[in-house]
């Protein structure tokens, strides 16, 4: 579809603004909740039992080791009053003050790092509270028979760490030690904000002076620091989101779609079938490649591959070291067939799955099929385009390069909501289809091509009030019943369930990634007038207007799908994609007008190739280029016996249409007559 056919539905992302402070403080309200949460969850017996004697655990362990360092600190700590009271008030506040300062000055500052920063240190105090809840331990100070003496009472330090004022924290969590997790925390970040050596020292010194002050006053071990240590460890892993370093981009869920739903028989990937005038026998394949080059920069799929396959963590795109362009960059010199043989040549390749320990595209320059012509065969796997993506990357190759047409703004949050949630409720109530394409489940492919002129397809719409979309439909349907496929189904008036995608990825499309979603669509396919079939479809194609099934598609594609490991994302991706949910896909897209040259060749026309579902045997892409509408037509190859036949009977349907008479305007004579139940006599 053309991208002012369904608005924006998923607004582009802005990873450097802040996100809203109330929230932002409600957050951080909630963590400090926990701790309360923590200290209300019942432990076997008497909690402060249970804490002290894991306190006495843990002190043997040390002694066992030879690792108990507390209580000589501490003995010298009690007997020097005026640093036993610096030590206090060191523990009580320097790590909340640091903490609570880097958080701001991120927040203000370095908002790309303050999400990533945040949601690790939110991480270190959910697991910190989670330890506190199920295995309590009681600090030395509050263990009576270890012997060590409470520096806060026993020289009256107002407000610090268990003095009167906070008597209501929870005095019973001291596994792991969060002062060193939060002291260890402004350490890491400030070291990965590069900031300045002497700052990074002054809180390298504050981790240790940290260490110090927790075992001389009392207040933990010397285990609850390494505890600390391994929960800030886990946090980072597991965010594992340095906004400060670049990182492999992730392969989203929208994109691995496709590599779930391919098999050796159905191979997945898009392209398009470019000719040239080259009169000199122009472009060679060193022009070719020298063109590619300079644009790898520009589009970095082209040379980056994916990390192998796991069923927990997503794929990642890398960078790959050495192109192969002997095979990313092939030639063919056909020595006659003609267009046959060329479209044969593209069957084949459409039948061969792209390996995947390389970047995942071809480009083949093909020879001899005609005089003074050249046909490029670019092909790019469904992983790291959709149709509207492999357009955009030829577009970029091109000279001039060209753009495509803006699609607009799109919808408001509340009403992507609400056509979101409308969108759900129709596809569950979505009947079941009844017909089937008989799919052989082979992967040899058919190919072929026609044009038309965009002038005439646009005329033939208008005059039947109806949609280009809604023409190329009609002519799929009324062809394949022409040509005569079998089908499984209902004999009187079958309909056949097709794919039609949609644009949901914004108003300008980015030569990478998956922007649209399907929405289906049933084609009229018994016996009726060509005419009649048109208006039958162009009714059903209401739902491809409305936006709401696209809206949900999307949602459940980009943004519910996220939430599934790789395994249950692969297995729903099977289980939704192909012959189970439609019989074929059927695409129209916007292309270019502006006259352009590929490696010093002027082009002159480009068919779409479109790939073929798991089950559902037919593909066609309508694309409109130079002002024609270019078809290519893709199928399993045992489906159609002659594909030439088929574009055939899609022009002559095409044809039929234009002869046939327009209907009556809304609000004419014989229309209102009609209404009112006295419309003209029609014989038989």
């Amino acid at each position: 579809m053309t991208p002012e056919a369904v608005p924006s539905a998923l607004p582009s992302g802005r990873p450097n603004r802040r996100p809203p402070l109330a929230r932002e403080l409600a957050f951080g309200l909630s963590l400090f909740a926990l701790y309360a949460v923590a200290a209300a969850v019942p432990v076997a017996g008497d909690r402060h039992a249970a804490a002290a004697d894991h306190g006495r655990r843990i002190h043997d362990l040390e002694r066992t080791l030879h690792i108990a360092a507390e209580k000589p600190l501490n003995d010298w700590l009690a007997a020097h009053r005026s640093v036993a009271v610096v030590a206090n008030y060191e523990y009580a506040t320097v790590y909340l003050i640091s903490t609570l300062w880097v958080l701001a000055w991120l927040y203000r500052r370095r908002p790309e790092r303050y999400r990533v920063a945040r949601n690790s240190f939110a991480l270190i105090n959910v697991v910190g509270a989670v330890c506190f809840a199920l295995w309590p331990v009681a600090p030395p100070r509050l263990v009576p028979d270890l012997g060590f003496v409470d520096t806060v009472i026993e020289h009256g330090t107002w407000g610090s760490w268990g003095s009167p004022v906070v008597d209501h924290a929870d005095r019973l969590a001291a596994m792991p030690s969060l002062h060193v997790a939060w002291a260890l925390w402004v350490s890491v970040e400030l070291a990965r904000l590069s900031v300045r050596r002497w700052l990074q020292a002054v809180s390298l010194l504050h981790v240790f002076v940290t260490l110090y002050v927790i075992m001389a006053t009392g207040n933990h071990y010397l285990l609850d620091a390494a505890g600390a240590l391994v929960v800030v460890l886990f946090a980072y892993v597991v965010t594992d989101r340095d906004a400060g370093r670049p990182r492999a981009p992730v392969v989203p869920p929208e994109d691995a779609f496709f590599l779930a739903v391919e098999s050796d028989r159905t191979p997945q990937h898009v392209g398009g079938l470019i000719f040239l005038d080259a009169p000199d026998g122009s472009p060679s394949r060193a022009d070719v490649i020298a063109m590619l080059r300079g644009k790898l920069d520009e589009l970095p799929r082209l040379g980056q591959r994916m990390t192998p396959a796991s069923r927990l963590r997503r794929r990642r795109w890398v960078g790959h070291p050495v192109i192969d362009w002997d095979w990313h960059v092939h030639e063919e010199v056909l020595a006659e067939g003609g267009d046959a043989a060329l479209n044969a040549l593209v069957g084949a390749l459409q039948s061969e799955p792209l390996p995947r320990d390389r970047p995942m595209w071809r480009m083949i320059l093909v020879r001899g099929y005609a005089p003074d012509r050249s046909a490029v065969v670019f092909l790019m796997h469904h992983v790291v385009a959709d149709g509207m993506g492999v357009i955009t990357h030829v577009l970029r190759m091109l000279t001039p390069p060209d753009a495509l047409p803006a699609a607009g703004a799109g919808p408001s949050a509340a009403r992507r909501a609400l056509g979101t949630a409308a969108g759900i409720a129709q596809l569950a109530t979505e009947p079941r289809q009844r017909t089937r394409l008989r799919s052989s489940g082979t992967a040899e492919r058919a190919f072929g091509t026609f044009r038309l002129p965009m002038a005439d397809v646009r005329d033939l719409a208008r005059k039947h009030r109806v949609r280009v979309t809604d023409v190329v439909l009609c002519a799929l349907a009324g062809g394949l019943r022409r040509v005569g496929p079998p089908v499984d189904g209902p004999e009187g008036g079958p309909a056949l369930r097709v794919a039609v995608p949609l644009m949901t990825g914004g108003p300008v499309v980015p030569p990478e990634g998956n922007h649209t979603s399907a929405v289906m669509v049933d084609l009229p396919y018994g016996p009726m007038a060509e005419v009649e079939r048109l208006r039958a479809l162009a009714a059903a194609t209401r739902r491809l207007r409305s936006g709401t099934r696209a809206l949900a598609s999307a949602f459940v594609m980009q943004r519910a799908s996220r939430a599934l490991p790789p395994v249950l994302h692969d297995a729903f991706a099977r289980a939704v994609y192909g012959g189970r949910t439609f019989q074929a896909i059927a695409t129209n897209l916007p292309g270019s007008n502006t006259p352009t040259r590929l490696a010093g060749a002027r082009l002159i026309v480009a068919h779409p190739i479109v790939p073929t579902g798991p089950g559902a045997p037919l593909a066609v892409g309508a694309l409109g280029w130079t002002g024609m509408l270019n078809m290519g037509i893709s199928a399993e190859a045992t489906l159609v016996a002659d594909m030439d036949a088929l574009c055939d009977a899609m022009r002559d349907v095409i044809e039929e249409l234009g002869a046939a008479e327009a209907p009556q305007a809304p609000g004419t004579a014989p229309a209102q007559a009609a209404r009112r139940g006295r419309g003209p006599s029609v014989p038989g």
